[in-house]
């Protein structure tokens, strides 16, 4: 026992000096050691050392540590006590905790022996609900004893005569397979994932005994994660040293750990050694089938083979005696029928009922004389010991197999009974025992004098299996360090699938919840495990409790330290299991809280994580108990690019308008908001101070001056800034001597500008394959909301600021990731375009955001204007008069008013004044693909305007959604779309009028508009006769409905549909439920539920047209299960593109196949589509996903080339840095997919893969593996190619610079060989580009187009292609467009011009955007920089696009002077692109123009120079 400085960082030193762990406590400043408290103390101190631990008080003393330490004797520290009794005072592991004494606000803080060496690392591996295992085998034992049953009673058997002990009654892709679907760590993985994400060396488990004249039982064990790694290693060592008879050669393996070559061919050798082979819980795909392989070979020749839940093909490695899963799913029965049946109706609960059975079958079955009953008692009897975890239970685990299948006469050794625990319950690591009772629990916490009276409460969820193996140490460190800090806890356990159970159980007495917060330390969803969840059960649940609900993650695929060093973070088998599936629970903030031993497989608490957790979960209970009057709340608004003009950035949001409306519904709620102005433009300019001065100008509101000495006290993480900035205060946001925060107060709510990224104007900075850290101003600014002006949460208002873009990890971060030092412990809510969910999820991981989806504008279609319009007039004309000798000459108009709308392009070849040499069919054909191309333009949905919090759509604004809801197919749902129905009703084909629309049969086209028209009445009909006076929505009326027509059924009849009603009713009755949910407003009502510390209810985000559960707003986002994907349904649609896109690239190459394709992947895309961009790159290659036997889809398989029917392509796969983070594992799938078509041996010009992975293997001097590498991205922690930020701040020389840029940041390999980081590979990178004859990208939705943001063009490779390309031919771009249910594939060019109709030149659009005012113009403004990206990046726009643009914006006076007035910096950024787009070639136009923009650029300078001054 020693004393030394308390400080956290002397504590840290001293630890990493120390040759022994030891035990560390720090004790209460204002007591001495001779004081009451501090004896009782000493007194378990001294049994602690008594017992080999070894102890470090510490209190604040000046004596150096160094000093103290080097006193002391340091020994190894050993277990000491158990969960149970006296000696858990000192903890399952020999810890002394002590929680906080309020009153003298002082802290006892004590650490697991052998954890606290790692504390700047530790961490824990979960184990899940252990009843989820249960299903299989009961259902196996269950079998055996009805067998036996029959046998002896002679009972009529339930099931076939053919019905014995070593048939499971179960098939293997229903019953038994759902359910190792749901047991309680399952995991998905990509099938053939060679690489390893740890490098653990498997020895480290082994134990080889002194035999000693004793019989040597070798004992091989294969699991998922490390838990029974030290029980078991427990367990042997003891029978080592007592028994006198055996021994136990033990070794052991992580299942990961099988990846490692030299790891399985040692797991071989042992398996062929071995007397027992025990597995549990082996669900990856590929590792399931290495492990058959290994054991199969000679699983006859060993004594025992125990496999506990596991795939199917694992699980029949079984082998007790007679016992035997050999036929596992080989046969089908009325019990398993019964089973089944039992489990959907049952849901969760029916596993806890098998639980039960396995405890009770053994007892039954020890009657029975048979030896396959006893055989499968033994087995029931192993589960048991195996689920009881305990060093006790194994050690008689492996006593009684050994006495019962491996030695000849029966062993001298007293073999006890499996130690059962509660199935549910109440732990607390100071408790005598584990509590079922809440009031007895109550009754003995509030028992403790040390305990807080008054703080938070707050519910933990620990997994049982944790707590009966004493693998507790991280759970020990989130109690105590709760309770340090004032804090009441209940720590609740299941033993179950089901963690609502205990939930509702002791979270809640007399219908009043009793707990403030709720953080599960399980990882896993609340209900029903990782593998198959019931997401509404558990949704309904913690919405009942509504509190702010937490999952912290334990690692579990990797050590501390491997995790640490990795740049990636988690595993992504544990990101999709334990952040992604609880995510659709409702779950926030998943921060990681403890790390495993690599040489004990222990947990152990990773205290600064611990910490975090802790300090976050405390922040959101204040935001509870905390009266509104005294609530702070800090608003982050974005500027983006910086300049003036673009304060309260946000997609499709008003900012402003939205920000004010908060405010005054805060201020009639009771909040303190002082100063509020009467117009959100007034506040505006009070938060900017002048919006029309340049952003850097020190004009902007300044709310504060922070001195460099309190900048640097308060943000301890400011030194490692330098690297990149230097020294504070830098040059960004300090007036030189000061950092400056800019914003403005009104009372309790501040209004924050979130600095930028800081380097947008540095090109040499844009090259960096990484990203900088953030600057000094970035990190005062959080500085200044958490510490100075004291915020109880910040709200990020809009999509989307920076702050979860910082460097770090990609998914877990460590205290080193900048979005978790930025962030602090402030709550984090962020406004998030519910169309955008990817990115959202990135803020939800990366910067624990709690997101609030808001709503899109309202779509229009975007009708025709000016020349369009007139052409539509045309085509009328001739539709009437085509008989007639006036169809030539309007056949000429037609053409000729086409070239004037540039139209030319998209239908080439028009007659020029010749159309008498035209036959009547040629004339149909040219009018009909006019007219096509004319209603492609005119249907497009645009959303009109910004969207304001608070003020959803009205129903009439809301039909043009509703129409496209209602075009759609909806298999899953049985729902037919409108279209198919009246297609049908016309004997058509649906799809049929596509085809010939597309080809521009007039006949077609023009049924084509007919139909869409009829759908928009007959919605039109539905709005209106659910709409009352004012507009609002009401319920229909069942029994005015019973006497009358449905309006929408009679439109269609009186316009000729006889269509069918009972189709036709299921889709009105959805329509009507959707319109319901487009016009509900959550939006303003969950933010203000969020700052009260409510649970938010989770949703879906995406396109609301392919998935209206995205409506209402106001839901926490979520994604999806990244193992979900692709669907058969997305593989389907995926097919249908890429065999258009390789037509029509035959087309533009004389019949050739493209033999490479670059293609862009984004995250957004594949969660609205289901992975039909990921299907599509599949289909190109010529693989076709596999689900395993569990559903999941991790596998791929090569077709056929006679089945394909043509080469493979070649493809390069660009993936988006949000697509890298969220879906890691297809990656992982793709590079499998491309390089098995790399390997295999097939004709070279059917295999374009091979072709080019063998040409670059020889250029290269790699292998043909090596060489096929085509999955690229960012380097980890990095986003987008900064071609956007150059482009938007106008900083780059030429295009080779932008090209540079692309290469350096998007060149960064996947390879499934090595999957824990990307690797730079620019040579393997630039070589498979040198053969793309096409560049390819994806839209997924009417709202977000090629245009809207810069995402596209910063990542499209066009130009860089052609740069690299050996014979300088620029490739083919293609966009495909599946926004609608006629799918389409357009060229690039084609999208642009249709992007530059519909939206920047389309009065509808822009008089829509300038209503919202500022806002507006800037939006404009956008539309205009991102056309201009397209044009460095690929030269594919038209020039005419431009003209239109001076024409529209500048050459109207009036329009100058509206745009000039609402805000001129956008303006001015206008004008100075027009000038750059001229002067970088894109533009040719007069000098007249010329001449005139730079005056009007001049003038705008002067005004804004003017207002400055």
């Amino acid at each position: 026992i020693f004393f030394r400085p308390s400080t956290m960082q002397q504590q840290h030193a001293l630890l990493r000096q120390a040759p022994r762990a030891y035990h560390s406590v720090e004790l209460p400043r204002q007591q001495t050691s001779e004081s009451p408290m501090n004896m009782k103390l000493l007194a378990l101190a001294a049994s602690c050392v008594a017992g080999g631990a070894v102890l470090a008080f510490t209190v604040a003393s000046q004596v150096p540590a160094t000093q103290n330490f080097a006193s002391v004797q340091t020994r190894p520290a050993v277990t000491v006590g158990s969960t149970h009794g006296p000696a858990a005072r000192l903890g399952s592991q020999g810890v002394l905790r002590t929680p906080l004494n309020v009153q003298a606000q002082t802290r006892v803080a004590a650490y697991p022996a052998e954890t606290f060496m790692h504390t700047e690392q530790q961490s824990a591996a979960p184990q899940g609900n252990f009843a989820a295992w249960l299903m299989a085998p009961a259902l196996a034992v269950l079998g055996v004893w009805l067998w036996t049953r029959q046998q002896a009673q002679k009972i009529v058997p339930l099931a076939n005569p053919a019905w014995n002990m070593a048939t499971v009654s179960a098939r293997e892709e229903e019953t038994a397979s759902e359910a190792s679907d749901d047991m309680e760590a399952d995991v998905s993985m990509v099938a053939g994932m060679g690489g390893t994400y740890t490098k653990v060396d498997s020895s480290i488990r082994r134990i080889v005994p002194e035999a000693a004249g004793r019989k040597v039982v070798k004992v091989v064990y294969v699991v998922l994660e490390a838990q029974y790694q030290s029980s078991l290693t427990a367990a042997a060592k003891k029978l080592n040293a007592e028994n006198a008879e055996v021994c136990f050669e033990l070794c052991g393996y992580l299942v990961e750990e099988l990846r490692d070559p030299v790891n399985y061919e040692q797991f071989k050798q042992d398996c062929a050694e071995a007397n027992i082979f025990l597995g549990s819980l082996i669900f990856i795909e590929d590792l399931a089938q290495k492990v058959v392989e290994a054991v199969e070979p000679v699983r006859d020749q060993l004594d025992v083979a125990l496999v506990f839940p596991s795939m199917p093909e694992v699980m029949r490695l079984n082998k007790l005696g007679g016992f035997t899963m050999a036929n596992l799913g080989q046969s089908k029965s009325a019990i398993g029928d019964f089973m089944k049946k039992k489990k959907e109706e049952q849901g969760a609960s029916f596993q806890d009922a098998m639980l039960k059975i396995v405890r009770t079958l053994p007892k039954i079955l020890k009657y029975l004389p048979n030896d396959k009953a006893q055989d499968a008692r033994n087995f029931m009897l192993s589960f048991q010991y195996w689920l009881g975890g305990s060093s006790d239970n194994l050690q008689n685990f492996l006593v009684m197999l050994t006495d019962r299948y491996v030695v000849d006469e029966p062993l001298n050794t007293e073999i006890a009974d499996p130690v059962e625990y509660p199935d549910l319950g109440i732990w607390h690591p100071l408790a005598p025992n584990m509590f079922t009772d809440a009031t007895a629990y109550s009754k003995w916490n509030n028992s403790r004098p040390e305990l807080a009276k008054d703080g938070p409460t707050i519910g933990l969820v620990l997994q049982r299996s944790h707590l009966v193996s004493k693998d507790d140490a991280h759970y020990v460190s989130v109690v105590q360090e709760f309770e340090s800090r004032g804090c009441k806890v209940i720590p609740v356990f299941a033993g179950g699938l089901d963690f609502s159970v205990c939930i509702n159980e002791y979270f809640f007495s007399a219908g009043q919840c009793l707990v403030d917060g709720v953080v599960s330390l399980t990882g896993f969803a609340l209900v029903g495990g990782p593998a198959r969840q019931d997401h509404p059960k558990a949704v309904e649940t913690l919405a009942k409790l509504n509190r702010p609900y937490m999952v912290a993650l334990p690692l579990v695929f990797q050590t501390t330290e491997e995790w640490k060093e990795s740049s990636l973070g988690l595993h992504p088998v544990q990101v999709a299991l334990q952040i992604a599936i609880p995510e659709l629970d409702g779950a926030i903030e998943p921060v990681v809280m403890s790390g495993r031993d690599s040489n004990t497989g222990k947990a152990h608490a990773l205290q600064d994580r611990t910490e975090t957790i802790v300090g976050r979960m405390m922040k959101w209970t204040k935001l509870r108990t905390t009266p509104k009057k005294d609530k702070k709340l800090a608003v982050a608004i974005f500027s983006f690019p910086p300049d003036k003009g673009n304060v309260g950035s946000a997609a499709y949001l008003d900012v402003f308008g939205s920000l004010f409306e908060l405010a005054k519904e805060m201020k009639r709620e009771g909040y303190t908001i002082d100063g509020l102005p009467e117009t959100s433009r007034e506040m505006l300019e009070m938060v900017v101070n002048d919006s029309e001065a340049k952003y850097a100008s020190p004009e902007l509101n300044v709310a504060y001056r922070m001195p460099l000495p309190e900048y640097e006290e308060l943000t301890p993480y400011q030194d490692r800034l330098h690297e990149s900035w230097g020294p504070p205060p830098g040059n960004l946001n300090t007036d030189g001597k000061n950092m400056l925060v800019y914003g403005k107060q009104f009372g309790n709510l501040f209004v924050g500008v979130q600095p930028t990224f800081g380097y947008e104007g540095d090109p040499m900075r844009l090259l960096f394959s990484k990203s900088a850290s953030p600057h000094h101003g970035y990190a005062a600014f959080y500085t200044y909301l958490e510490h100075i002006w004291g915020a109880d949460a910040v709200l990020h208002f809009g999509t989307h600021g920076s702050t979860e873009f910082m460097p770090g990890k990609q998914m877990g971060m460590a205290d080193t990731c900048y979005p978790d030092s930025l962030m602090g412990t402030l709550p984090n809510l962020y406004y998030y375009a519910a169309n955008n969910p990817s990115e959202a999820t990135i803020a939800k991981r990366r910067s624990y955001a709690a997101t609030i989806s808001y709503l899109t504008p309202p779509a229009e279609n975007a009708g025709l204007y000016k020349g369009l319009g007139e052409l539509r007039e045309l085509i009328s004309s001739y539709q009437q008069l085509k008989d007639t000798a006036r169809a030539t000459s309007i056949v000429d108009a037609i053409a000729d008013k086409a070239r004037i709308c540039n139209l030319d392009k998209d239908v080439p070849n028009l007659p020029d004044g010749n159309s008498a040499d035209l036959s009547a069919e040629e004339k149909d054909t040219v009018v009909g693909k006019i007219y096509a191309k004319l209603m492609e333009i005119e249907s497009r949905l645009l959303p009109c305007g910004l969207h304001v919090i608070g003020k959803p759509p009205s129903a009439e604004e809301a039909i043009a959604t509703l129409v496209n809801i209602a075009s759609l197919d909806r298999e899953d749902d049985g729902i037919k779309g409108l279209p198919t129905i009246i297609a049908e009703s016309l004997g058509r084909n649906i799809q049929d009028i596509y085809a010939g629309n597309d080809a521009g049969v007039l006949a077609d086209v023009e049924l084509n508009q007919e139909v869409t028209e009829a759908v928009r009445g007959a919605v039109r009909s539905l709005v209106a006769d659910r709409t009352d006076k004012e507009g609002r929505i009401s319920k229909p009326n069942p029994a005015l409905d019973f006497f009358r027509k449905a309006p929408w059924l009679k439109l269609l009849n009186e316009a000729g549909y006889k269509v069918n009603e009972d189709d036709v009713k299921p889709l009105f009755e959805y329509l009507e439920f959707c319109l319901q949910q487009v016009c509900a407003d959550k939006e303003m009502e969950s933010m203000l539920a969020a700052l009260e510390g409510d649970y938010i209810l989770p949703g879906p985000g995406g396109d609301p047209i392919r998935n209206p559960d995205v409506l209402p707003t106001g839901k926490n986002l979520h994604a999806l299960d990244p193992q979900a994907i692709p669907t058969m349904a997305a593989v389907s649609s995926a097919k249908v593109v890429v065999d258009r896109l390789i037509e029509a690239q035959k087309q533009e190459n004389d019949g050739k196949y493209p033999e490479t394709i670059a293609v862009v992947l984004w995250g957004t895309d594949n969660i609205k589509t289901y992975g039909e961009s990921l299907a599509q790159v599949m289909w190109m290659v010529g693989v076709r996903p596999l689900p395993d036997a569990l559903g999941r889809v991790n596998k791929v398989q090569l077709i056929p080339l006679e089945e394909l029917g043509r080469p493979r392509i070649d493809v390069v796969v660009n993936c988006s840095g949000v697509f890298r983070d969220l879906f890691v594992n297809q990656m992982n799938l793709l590079d499998q997919a491309i390089k098995l078509a790399a390997e295999v041996d097939e004709p070279l010009d059917m295999n374009y893969v091979r072709k080019h992975a063998l040409d670059q293997a020889e250029e290269l001097g790699v292998s043909v593996r090596q060489a096929a590498t085509r999955v690229f991205s960012n380097a980890s922690g990095s986003y987008s190619s900064n071609v956007n930020l150059a482009v938007e701040n106008q900083s780059w020389e030429d295009e080779k610079q932008l090209q540079d840029m692309y290469v350096s940041r998007k060149s960064f390999a996947f390879n499934s060989d090595n999957p824990g980081m990307m690797e730079a590979n620019k040579e393997v990178f630039e070589s498979s580009l040198q053969t793309a004859d096409a560049t390819f990208q994806n839209l997924d939705s009417a709202e977000i187009s090629l245009t809207d943001v810069s995402h596209y063009f910063d990542s499209d490779p066009t130009n860089l292609v052609q740069s690299l390309r050996k014979d300088g031919k620029k490739p083919s771009s293609y966009i495909a467009d599946t926004t609608t249910a006629n799918a389409q594939v357009r060229t690039l060019s084609e999208t642009v011009r249709l992007d530059a109709r519909t939206k920047l030149l389309n009065p509808k659009w822009y008089e829509g955007m300038l209503n919202s005012g500022y806002e507006g113009v800037r939006e404009i403004d956008k539309r205009l920089t991102n056309t201009l990206g397209w044009s460095a990046t690929s030269g594919s726009v038209d020039n005419w696009v431009y003209e239109d643009v001076n024409t529209t914006f500048i050459d109207d006076k009036e329009m100058q002077q509206r745009l000039m007035d609402l805000n001129p910096s956008s303006f001015r950024k206008m004008v100075s692109t027009l000038l750059e787009v001229n002067s970088r070639g894109y533009w040719e136009t007069s000098e007249e123009n010329i001449n005139r923009l730079k005056e009007l650029y001049q003038e705008v300078e002067n005004k804004i120079e003017g207002v400055e001054a």
